[in-house]
């Protein structure tokens, strides 16, 4: 289906993560820091990224502007445990803000809908 990167530093999340959405049939990714995020990205390419907020020494508002700045068009969730950062002016260069949950419901249906907003639409294609 689609390839996700997943980013955050808690090896439990990362796992979960995975493993529940590899049953949903995307092949998933992970980095459990922001060290060399932008070379996984333009090296495996991923449909979608998957990003904590707090990352250790990390900020993931800031790695959010860096991957802006060099993959415009990247789909990115922000998934953090607090909702306050909803709040924080950098968040919105994110195309989605879920709050970390054991129900992985909201998460998964802003994954389809990244996902179909990057597919191109039949409709307005010249053939």
């Amino acid at each position: 289906m689609a390839t996700i990167l997943v980013v955050d530093d808690e090896r439990h999340i990362l796992q979960y993560y995975g493993e529940e959405l590899a049953e949903e049939g995307h092949e998933i990714l992970t980095l459990d820091s922001g060290d060399s995020l932008l070379e996984k990205i333009s090296l495996y390419k991923p449909d979608v990224v998957i990003l904590d907020i707090k990352l250790g020494n990390w900020d993931g508002l800031e790695l959010l502007q860096d991957i802006r700045k060099c993959f415009y068009d990247m789909p990115v969730i922000l998934c953090s445990a607090y909702d306050t950062f909803k709040r924080d002016l950098r968040s919105i260069a994110a195309d989605y803000y879920v709050t970390k949950s054991y129900d992985l419901s909201e998460l998964k249906g802003r994954i389809r809908m990244a996902i179909e907003a990057r597919l191109p639409n039949p409709a307005t294609m010249i053939h």
